[in-house]
């Protein structure tokens, strides 16, 4: 099992930028299929971006496609999310999730959450 903290949430105006960062703690995150998701209320949770275990593979939402970076550092067992240009419509709890996987992007473990918002 692999704990998740997500942390770098905020308040930023829409053309903005923010970083989001998980901390993952437990023996198996190198290994693990990483992915960042979002739920806006009154919506579904939706899929942001995926990462494989080595970094070299990296998945996008169309919607998130050439604005939003996922990477990963598995020295520091941490995965990023770096978002720019983000808009109004964005506003959401984003949360991180490990053992993804990549067919369907279930995935077996969640963090708590960071809520970001854009104001227009």
């Amino acid at each position: 099992q692999v704990q998740l903290v997500e942390s770098g949430g905020g308040l930023v105006q829409a053309g903005g930028s923010l970083r989001l960062s998980c901390a993952a703690s437990g023996r198996s995150f190198s290994g693990s299929v990483m992915g960042w998701f979002r739920q806006a209320p009154g919506k579904e949770r939706e899929f942001v971006a995926g990462i494989s275990w080595s970094g070299s593979s990296t998945y996008y939402a169309d919607s998130v496609k050439g604005r939003f970076t996922i990477s990963r550092d598995n020295a520091k067992n941490t995965i990023y999310l770096q978002m720019n240009s983000l808009k109004p419509e964005e506003t959401a709890a984003y949360y991180c999730a490990a053992g993804c996987w990549i067919s369907n992007w279930y995935c077996a473990s969640w963090g708590q959450g960071t809520q970001v918002t854009v104001s227009s």
